[in-house]
């Protein structure tokens, strides 16, 4: 019974990060402190959920695919810096000692949590920078893209290669300042380069750290963030961001306390 309940969590915790990644991101604060909570390692838990994660990424980008058909240039310049940038993540978190994860970790969940605080006052200053120049959603595949945009694209990757956590958050706030098409337009990019960092992360994982993988997690967060990633892609604009933000730094509180608590005791 205790099992059931266990891998019954899992598979809630993964279907709701389907669904909040496609809509904003950060659904990695959802599962990874779900995995903590349960015993996983913590390397161990990042590993299995975003190689869980793959699987939630495909639905929302079919969700996604209307939008992402009106971008395809764009899609087309940034994929390959993200995933080169996901490539360092990777190899950064199997290569690095545990003891910097378990160090750099609660970092990057509270800059993780401060992003989903404040991403609703980032996207109203996107939008209104974006009324500001006039530019029209079907033009915006023809945009020159500044270079500054490439370098924190894979920089981004490179954060969501090693952590995952608030990729799309972070996406979606320099693609609004950068990118001058609409915000369904950058939200279709950030479902797809988030998409390739976890996929280049995952087949790294399978490479390098195959002993690393809990299958039963991968597969219980793949099946959740599947229906997730429809339903994030559909109906996922109809929740009340507020209550999900709020949800959000809830649990992404909970992780850093556990983290902190976790490497107290080892000190």
């Amino acid at each position: 019974m205790l099992d059931f309940w266990r891998e019954a969590l899992i598979l809630v915790a993964g279907l709701w990060a389907g669904t909040i990644n496609t809509i904003v991101g950060s659904g990695t604060l959802v599962t990874f402190p779900v995995l903590l909570a349960l015993g996983t390692a913590p390397v161990n838990a990042i590993v299995s959920n975003a190689m869980g994660l793959v699987a939630g990424g495909f639905s929302g980008a079919w969700g996604y695919r209307r939008e992402a058909r009106s971008v395809p240039k764009t899609i087309v310049r940034l994929l390959p810096v993200s995933l080169v940038g996901g490539l360092v993540g990777a190899y950064l978190l199997l290569h690095l000692p545990e003891s910097v994860f378990a160090v750099v970790a609660p970092v990057l969940i509270l800059v993780a949590v401060l992003l989903v605080a404040f991403q609703p006052r980032l996207s109203a200053w996107s939008k209104r920078r974006q009324s500001a120049e006039e530019t029209l959603p079907e033009l915006a595949d023809r945009q020159r893209l500044p270079p500054v945009l490439y370098v924190l694209v894979f920089l981004i990757g490179v954060y969501g290669g090693y952590f995952t956590a608030a990729q799309g958050v972070l996406l979606m706030g320099v693609l609004g300042v950068l990118f001058h098409g609409s915000l369904q337009q950058s939200n279709a990019i950030k479902v797809i380069l988030s998409l390739g960092v976890n996929l280049i992360a995952a087949a790294s994982y399978l490479i390098f750290a195959f002993e690393r993988i809990d299958w039963v997690v991968v597969a219980l967060i793949a099946a959740g963030s599947l229906l997730g990633g429809f339903l994030g892609a559909k109906i996922g604009r109809r929740l009340s961001p507020a209550w999900l933000r709020a949800v959000i730094i809830v649990l992404g509180l909970v992780a850093l306390a556990n983290m902190l608590i976790q490497l107290l005791d080892g000190a």
